[in-house]
């Protein structure tokens, strides 16, 4: 018990030098379950000059650390959750059996989306499963403008009983193809 307690204790100060904890959001449970074959290492490389984005809940966890610094992802103990880089997720949808999810505004996602990206709003997430969401055992691969919304809805999804959610950030940090 007192490894676990000083892990956690690790992981928090991890985050509070790196920019990773927000306001009440310095909690992370590292994850004994194993991910899906094609699912890569995931990491996280979000900027730290995230802006509050609406939609999110003060309490939706972490949302990024400094750029350019790598550091093992935080999962939710049921391990449906995880934290992946822009360049994993490309490689998820080059393999093919994703669904990109644009949780951002339709005027957001009007004007620059990912091609094949499905627009879910995060205020419109709510109890119900979307209905452009059907499968909740689909590999869901989500991102907004800045990973902030995103981390909210993965939150939302995964409370809902979606199983596969991997949250890769936001749109700014996507180096590939838009529309």
């Amino acid at each position: 018990m007192k490894m676990k307690n000083l892990l956690y204790a690790g992981l928090i100060a991890v985050f509070a030098l790196t920019g990773c904890a927000r306001s009440g959001a310095a909690s992370a449970a590292p994850s004994s379950a194993s991910q899906p074959p094609a699912a890569p290492t995931a990491k996280s490389n979000n900027k730290t000059s995230d802006s509050p984005e609406s939609g999110s809940s003060p309490a939706s966890g972490t949302a990024g650390s400094t750029t350019g610094q790598s550091q093992t992802a935080t999962a939710d103990p049921q391990g449906v959750y995880h934290k992946i880089t822009a360049e994993e997720a490309k490689t998820m949808i080059d393999n093919g059996g994703v669904t990109i999810v644009d949780v951002r505004r339709p005027d957001e996602y009007a004007a620059q989306h990912i091609p094949g990206a499905v627009n879910v709003p995060n205020e419109d997430i709510n109890s119900e499963p979307p209905a452009s969401l059907p499968d909740l055992d689909a590999v869901l691969l989500v991102h907004c403008r800045t990973g902030i919304r995103s981390k909210a809805a993965s939150d939302k999804l995964i409370q809902m009983g979606y199983q596969n959610v991997y949250d890769f950030g936001g749109i700014v940090d996507w180096p590939y193809e838009t529309e």
